[in-house]
């Protein structure tokens, strides 16, 4: 290998290392969009004991589209910028990750019309392996065992054969509690 070569993998090591300090310090090392979207699976959770499956799925649905404008009004609120920088690579990924989960949904769709709470599992694998992009976003392992975490819940519940209410509860639980240790980590970098 020749020092220029060299040279460049450096650069580029420190090109993704500075993109991925711009996107922590813009989103809380991402745990205001984590915190967000399990507050979203809690009131799902709570739509399906009060209501039903179906509703629950649409408030999952509705909901999980103000997550992103949720982590942003956090982020400021928490005196951060809410906004990454427009040259930064990560964002692509960032976005690319999103419409590929939005993708996905046409496939949770298709389940719930053969059992309801197969919407919810799948749901949960689908975010599951978006956080695992997160690992890369923010530089942050921990989205590794989020991401696993959350698919585990889905093959667990699904084996189970556990109610609606009660996979969106789980959901919830994960992303919230992963959330706040997220933020906890954020806080002490600071």
């Amino acid at each position: 290998m020749t020092d220029k070569t060299t040279n460049k993998q450096i650069d580029k090591i420190e090109l993704i290392t500075q993109a991925q300090i711009d996107m922590c310090k813009a989103y809380g090392n991402g745990s205001l969009g984590v915190l967000s979207s399990g507050l979203v699976w809690l009131i799902s959770a709570i739509v399906a004991f009060q209501y039903s499956d179906k509703s629950a799925m649409w408030t999952l649905l509705i909901g999980g589209m103000l997550i992103h404008p949720l982590s942003i009004v956090l982020s400021k609120t928490m005196g951060l910028k809410g906004v990454h920088s427009k040259e930064n690579p990560l964002g692509k990924l960032a976005m690319e990750g999103t419409i590929f989960m939005l993708m996905c949904l046409p496939l949770t769709l298709g389940l719930s019309l053969q059992k309801s709470e197969w919407f919810f599992q799948g749901m949960l694998l689908i975010i599951g392996g978006r956080y695992l992009t997160f690992t890369t976003i923010y530089g942050i392992k921990l989205y590794w065992i989020l991401g696993v975490t959350l698919g585990i819940a889905a093959y667990l519940l699904f084996s189970f054969k556990i109610q609606s209410s009660f996979s969106a509860l789980t959901g919830s639980l994960i992303e919230i509690l992963f959330g706040l240790f997220i933020l906890i980590l954020f806080r002490r970098e600071k």
